[in-house]
Formats: structure tokens, sequence, C-alpha cells
């Protein structure tokens, strides 16, 4: 039996006649998360968890069409039983399971088994074939615990202070930014770009707490940001206001950053390997757990992801996609 069908569209539930993050405009649009490369604007009718849809009405518009579920709640989209599960990523992000006659299909969207403190951690779903990224689909890719996360990025910011430096920290605005705030707090007042403190109402209105923090247009000027804490944007790594910050250090926090190269590429003054994706080790371990006897690999090392599972017993193909830019730091432009 066959579920689910890859199309220019996106993602296509053939029996329930519904796209899983569709890139092109349809009518019922299933959302995994709420990152720009999976919920693009202009679709007829949104499908979410309820913590997402705050963040579409945030990036997409307040008066777009959306119904929100909770997780494990089961719904019937023509005669398939439709619920979502936790994947880990961000807040709200879900896998999609489907169910037609018995037969079942999941698509994780991204995720991560890393327990951040902020996302519900990730659910195992078993099924008959499953969707997976890839993005960080090499052997090279091993995460440090979120602990020993958090540790590198106090020490970094104390040593900062030391030497009379700002620190200024270079993450997502949505989920990767948040994660920073936590692993900072009891360092003092955070200051984060307008961006992340939009986004961050999607947490605080899911009963998040967040470390005390202030919003900061660094176009008002940057004298009173002294030794502080900023955290900013990717779209703002090679801009001239982050050069007018006095005496500054900045570190981009990206899965990335496990290469030497990428920070020296970027020119950063540090690099914290700090990823919302599954590492190597984490994608095998949920792969081997849905027990499918079908695997699509998606945005990323897909082919060399696809390829080892199929090395190791377990069919699989590689699927082309449009998703996969928000851990990219090679454009300007935030698409998370």
């Amino acid at each position: 039996m066959q579920i689910l069908k890859f199309t220019s569209k996106g993602i296509y539930c053939i029996p329930g006649n519904f796209y899983i993050d569709p890139w092109q405009p349809v009518d019922l649009a299933v959302i995994t998360h709420g990152h720009a490369d999976h919920a693009k604007p202009s679709m007829k009718k949104y499908l979410c968890h309820h913590f997402t849809k705050p963040i579409l009405q945030t990036r997409i518009g307040a008066d777009i069409h959306c119904q929100s579920v909770a997780y494990g709640e089961t719904i019937y989209i023509n005669g398939v039983k439709m619920s979502l599960h936790p994947a880990g990523h961000i807040i709200g992000s879900a896998q999609i399971r489907m169910e037609y006659k018995g037969y079942v299909a999941v698509v994780s969207g991204d995720y991560k088994l890393q327990d951040d403190g902020l996302s519900t951690p990730f659910e195992y779903v078993k099924c008959n074939e499953f969707v997976s990224e890839s993005t960080f689909g090499l052997p090279i890719y091993h995460w440090l615990s979120v602990s020993e996360q958090e540790l590198q990025l106090k020490n970094w910011v104390e040593q900062n202070r030391k030497n009379g430096k700002t620190s200024v920290f270079i993450g997502y605005s949505l989920g990767k930014a948040q994660r920073i705030m936590k692993a900072l707090e009891g360092l003092g007042r955070l200051h984060v770009h307008y961006s992340i403190a939009r986004l961050n109402m999607a947490y605080e209105s899911a009963g998040i707490q967040l470390p005390e923090y202030q919003s900061v247009d660094l176009r008002n000027g940057t004298k009173e940001l002294e030794k502080e804490i900023i955290i900013l944007p990717p779209s703002l790594l090679d801009s001239q206001l982050l050069k007018k910050i006095p005496a500054v250090s900045h570190a981009i926090c990206s899965g990335w950053m496990q290469v030497r190269g990428a920070r020296r590429w970027r020119s950063a003054d540090a690099g914290f390997a700090i990823s919302d994706h599954a590492d190597w080790n984490d994608l095998l371990t949920v792969v081997k757990a849905t027990e499918a006897e079908k695997v699509y690999v998606t945005h990323g090392q897909q082919a060399i992801f696809a390829k080892y599972l199929n090395e190791i017993g377990i069919n699989a193909m590689e699927v082309k996609t449009s998703y996969g830019e928000e851990e990219d730091y090679s454009t300007k432009t935030e698409t998370e």
C-alpha cells in the first residue's frame, strides 16, 4: 500500500488528500513546525500543534485559517486517522502519523533526541514507512550533552567579561535563540534582537518561562551594550551593525560548528556545535526504532545516509525536497 507521494508541491497523503509541509499553495497543509522552510505562506488552511499556531500567525499572518490540535489527539481526514507526536526539534514541532486501513506512515519533519528543556521530548512512533531528515547525516556529527553545551557558552561569556569584551551569540530567532537564552540564565540580563523577542512570545504563551531579557535595536546605538550579552539572528552576521558593537566577540551556534573550517570560514571568534537536529547516532537510533519497512531520506546528507541505511539492511531511498535551509549560514537571509 502507498499512502505518501512526493510531488512538486510537497509530500502528499494520497487517501487523505492533504499535504505535509508543502512548498507550493495547497488546500490543506499539515505543518510539522514553524520554521520558514516547512511553513510557507498562501495555504488555504493550516493544521498544526497548539504551540505552533501562534508562530504561524506571527510569521505568516494573524488572519490565516489555522486549526490546531494537541499531541496524541486523533482526527480523521477522508478516512485517514491522523495524529501529531513530539519531534523534539523546537516548540510545537511534531511528527505526522497517518494510518489508513491498518498501514501507518510517519513524516517526522525535523527532529532531535536531546531534551533541551524547552521542546516536548521526542516520541518514538512505530510505522510501516518513515520520512526522515538527514541534515547532519554524517558520522562526523556528534553533539555534546546539553549540560556540556551550556557550560561552554557560560565559560565563554565569563572569559569575555574578563577581557572587557561584549559577547554576541548568533542563533536563529526560533528555537536556537531560546536555547542560548536558557543556557545563559543567571549571567545577567540578556539583550535580544527584536525578531527574537517577537518569537519569545510564542514560548511564553505556552507557559515556558524564559530568562529576563530586553529587546534591542542596534540602529539606536550600542554604547550601553558594552560588556553585555547580545543574541542576534544570522541575517546580521555580516552586517555593519554587528561591527559597531564595542569590543565585540561573536560566536556562531550551529551544528555546522562541529567542523573547525566552518568557524574560520565565517570569521567568527568562536563556534559552538549546538543544533536542533539529530546527530548521526540519533538519526540511526530513530530510524531503527520505527521498525519501518521503507525509509525516505530527505534534506541534508540524504545520499550518504540513505546509502548507509541500505548497507545495514534498512530499505531506504533519498527524496529531494525544498527543506533544510534553517541551518545554512551561507546566506544572509534568515530562513528558519
